[in-house]
């Protein structure tokens, strides 16, 4: 089987408490960049996941916060053929918004082949929220609404396990619905052999040449069979070690 190389930074969210937008990113894009040996600083930006926003409006956003960082985005949206833009930068940047109308978009515009082969090679990727979750086998796991319909919910597949994002580890007084881990105990009996990984704001997951590590301070959880543990950075790397791609 032929040996994957991948680079990907996948965080939980663009925001941690009321710090300014992607602030609490700045850190770890910069460390996983020069980590990476990205030696320019020309990202293809995928807006797709912006449904409220214009996608001048989404791409202006993230480059004015990502200044620090001396990173030039190139948004796919630009181009008829986003194709060749994804081709021709140094790594990709997916943003948050809503999952199901992300990936309608991938599929739409024939992109899911290409940037999961990109990455595969070892072209960086980094993403948020919704941008995390395509990275996935599926976007089953989000908790966004299906406000479109997708081809399929078969999504990147560039990590063996699913992903949660802004995972909220409470039931507040007064909410009769059901609480987050309910939920993905739900996905877990109709799906028993996957592997869920819930991040809280402020969290995410490095991967670096199949190398993995856990960002932020707060617990990353791991659902297996629908019991939830903490998860540890080896229990993650024995999820990657045993994947069958």
């Amino acid at each position: 089987m032929e040996i994957m190389m991948r680079n990907l930074l996948l965080l939980s969210s663009s925001k941690k408490g009321n710090g300014a937008y992607l602030e609490s990113c700045l850190g770890p894009i910069e460390a996983f960049l020069n980590a990476s040996k990205v030696k320019a600083r020309k990202a293809a930006f995928i807006p797709y996941a912006g449904v409220t926003i214009e996608y001048d409006q989404y791409e202006s956003m993230v480059q004015t916060a990502l200044k620090p960082l001396n990173i030039e985005l190139q948004s796919v949206h630009h181009n008829s053929d986003p194709e060749s833009i994804i081709k021709h930068t140094d790594f990709i940047l997916v943003g948050g918004g809503n999952t199901f109308h992300l990936l309608h978009q991938l599929y739409t515009f024939d992109l899911v082949g290409v940037i999961r082969e990109k990455v595969m090679k070892g072209m960086p990727y980094i993403g948020w929220s919704a941008g995390s979750n395509i990275a996935t086998p599926s976007i089953k796991t989000t908790n966004d609404m299906p406000i479109i319909q997708p081809p399929s919910f078969h999504a990147l597949h560039m990590v063996p396990f699913q992903i949660n994002p802004h995972y909220l580890d409470q039931h507040p007084p007064g909410f009769n619905g059901e609480t987050r881990e309910q939920r993905l105990q739900e996905f877990q009996v109709v799906n028993p052999y996957s592997d869920v990984v819930a991040l809280p704001e402020g969290t995410g997951i490095q991967m670096l040449s199949d190398k993995v590590s856990l960002i932020g301070d707060e617990t990353i959880f791991h659902f297996k069979q629908g019991v939830k543990k903490p998860l540890t950075k080896e229990v993650l790397q024995e999820i990657i070690n045993t994947e069958e791609l």
